[in-house]
């Protein structure tokens, strides 16, 4: 009889403990449902961010964007650089694949190993957006995102600054580029190859590192070795094609004080800017797009794949030119949309969802 009355009550208990967690469910999903999308699907989770460049002043933007936003959804935002190192950039995709993200943005992967590199993280069911990344005969992957800045805009706003500026025509260059093999160089190598076919422009020598270990160091050293073979007025312009190309051009004509070689650039840091303010700088412009806001618009992307929402095949963010004239003595990364309009602004891929995440995990 004992036995009887303790079943009874355990069984009592089960049911109300039962109803209890039916009507607490119930609450949840009355609050989703009203919400719309679950905020658990769009925040739960980690990401990967794995760079193949070295840790320049563009990496560090771009990471700090992708890090900030996908930090204020929610999400847990690991970052990973090879330093250019193709055989170590495999290795990191491969090691964060078998920890199980459930997102991954790849930058810079090459044509010859990146299909073969993201189909295990695809195969597994994450997510995946790649930026600056080229794939096996141009096919990107089915579920793949496919970002790049307009490196064709970025190509011929600067180029289009040098022939402008140019008293020479076509105007003589001495052009810096490394390469072939990173993709965003090799679209901004196929408008200039256009520009000289067209009879705009002359190359004088072509200068470039052999290695991506220093590039600044080992450009400045190359580009010194080289001016003293041309004299001032037989140079109209030096063409980088990316700003750490720049940069050790840029230290080359300071130290053999050649103020009469025109600089234009590609990308932009603080460091550029600095470097274009210095009195007496040569560097007269730049053509770029703001780092930050790609590694922002690329987590945006991944937010909106983990959604479950309708995603673009290839997006390519929109192109400035960057002069000189435009700079103040306080002008930094942060001020430049102050300076140039339209700089680091872009509402792509943000929904209202987004919004309620970033206000409520700022709280």
């Amino acid at each position: 009889m004992v036995k009887n009355v303790k079943a009874k009550r355990i069984l009592s208990l089960l049911t109300v403990a039962t109803l209890s967690a039916s009507l607490l469910a119930g609450c949840g999903s009355s609050n989703e449902s009203a919400e719309g999308d679950s905020a658990e699907t769009a925040t739960s989770g980690k990401i990967a961010v794995i760079r193949n460049l070295p840790s320049d002043d563009h990496t560090k933007q771009f990471l700090e964007g992708a890090t900030s936003e996908g930090q204020a959804l929610g999400y847990q935002v690991d970052t990973f650089i090879s330093n250019g190192d193709d055989a170590k950039f495999q290795e990191l995709v491969a090691q964060q694949i078998q920890k199980g993200y459930d997102g991954i943005i790849i930058s810079h992967g090459k044509a010859e190993y990146s299909t073969d590199m993201i189909q295990p993280a695809l195969d597994a069911g994450m997510k995946v957006v790649t930026f600056d990344t080229a794939f096996k005969d141009g096919a990107i992957p089915e579920g793949v995102t496919s970002t790049a800045q307009d490196d064709e805009a970025l190509a011929r706003l600067s180029l289009d600054e040098i022939v402008a500026a140019s008293p020479n025509k076509p105007a003589k260059v001495l052009k810096i580029w490394f390469g072939p093999g990173i993709p965003p160089l090799d679209s901004r190598e196929v408008v200039y190859k256009e520009y000289e076919a067209a009879g705009k422009i002359v190359t004088l020598e072509n200068v470039g590192p052999s290695t991506l270990d220093d590039v600044q160091g080992e450009v400045s050293n190359r580009v010194g070795a080289v001016l003293p073979k041309y004299p001032a007025g037989t140079v109209d312009a030096m063409w980088g094609s990316w700003d750490e190309l720049a940069k050790g051009g840029y230290k080359a004509l300071k130290e053999a004080g050649r103020t009469d070689i025109n600089l234009v650039s590609i990308d932009v840091s603080n460091q550029d800017i600095n470097l274009m303010m210095e009195e007496g700088s040569v560097w007269s412009a730049t053509a770029a797009v703001d780092p930050k806001l790609i590694g922002i618009v690329n987590m945006r992307l991944l937010a909106k794949k983990l959604h479950d929402e309708e995603t673009p095949q290839t997006y390519n963010l929109e192109a400035h030119l960057i002069k000189k004239d435009q700079l103040s003595a306080d002008t930094t990364m942060n001020t430049l949309a102050d300076a140039v309009p339209g700089w680091g602004q872009s509402d792509a891929f943000n929904e209202p969802w987004m919004d309620e995440l970033r206000a409520a995990n700022a709280k």
